[in-house]
């Protein structure tokens, strides 16, 4: 009922009277917003773990997630009909901070993936994930269920998908460039283009490898070539994946217990506190 609803209000005239502000929080999809909640929370005590304390990640995190709370309510208050006549101009903006990562970026960690804007540093390549669905979404909202398919219908897809995917290569970002992709077609698969489509695109993929291989940087090859065999350097690029194993193997099921990883504690890794 409430993806019909939602359906409803979508295709619904764009002077349809919206519902109160009562009605909106009341059928938010609260089992959604527990289910962040309960992920929030879990990565805050492994932070907290990792650290053996609050500080410096634990409290942060939290912090932000209560920020982030408050942001993804204020969005569902907005009503879709909003956000599918924004869908175009946020795009842009993020497709023109992509390309102000070209001019004005800050370099970490050996690319070039934020701006500085003093109060904060902007990652814009994580804006486009989310204006990339919305310009999609609102693309294939407006076509006819015969005409997704269509190669015409396609054409401005493709435009939107690639510009900006070719831009996060060249920071280079190859993780989020492939994130990108992979959203894209995600989409495209649910609206219904046919998979012949992504027969064709798998296909020209594995003929492109070898061309696209000379294209990588040095550190992207090794990348590869350490998943094949984290062996062949385990004090250098095979390093993390090593002590992984070493987690997973001496930890077990259940690990070592809260507070008790002896990998992060007795400082075998260097990023403790994030996703590794």
């Amino acid at each position: 009922m409430a993806l019909e609803s939602a359906f409803v209000s979508a295709n619904a005239p764009f002077g349809a009277t919206s519902l109160t502000l009562r009605r909106k929080i009341i059928e938010l999809n609260w089992p959604l917003v527990m289910l962040l909640a309960m992920i929030a929370l879990t990565g805050t005590a492994m932070q907290y773990s990792a650290a053996g304390g609050w500080t410096p990640w634990a409290v942060q995190h939290i912090m932000r997630f209560g920020v982030g709370v408050v942001m993804m309510v204020g969005v569902a208050m907005v009503d879709i009909r909003n956000w599918m006549r924004l869908a175009y101009p946020i795009y842009a903006v993020a497709l023109l901070l992509v390309i102000a990562v070209e001019i004005m970026g800050e370099i970490g960690m050996g690319a070039q993936r934020w701006i500085d804007f003093g109060f904060i540093q902007l990652q814009p390549s994580e804006i486009m994930k989310i204006a990339l669905v919305m310009v999609l979404a609102r693309h294939f909202h407006s076509l006819k269920p015969d005409r997704v398919s269509h190669p015409a219908a396609l054409f401005l897809p493709l435009v939107l998908v690639l510009v900006p995917v070719a831009l996060v290569l060249r920071q280079p970002d190859l993780g989020t460039a492939i994130l990108l992709l992979a959203a894209s077609g995600g989409l495209m698969f649910i609206v219904g283009v046919s998979w012949k489509y992504f027969a064709a695109g798998f296909a020209a993929v594995g003929a492109a490898l070898p061309i696209a291989w000379s294209f990588l940087h040095e550190y992207q090859k090794d990348r590869i070539y350490t998943f094949l065999d984290p062996e062949r350097d385990p004090l250098g690029s095979g390093y993390h994946i090593l002590q992984s194993k070493i987690a997973l193997g001496s930890g077990g099921v259940f690990g070592k217990g809260f507070m008790a990883g002896t990998q992060s504690h007795l400082d075998f890794l260097p990023e403790m506190h994030t996703d590794f």
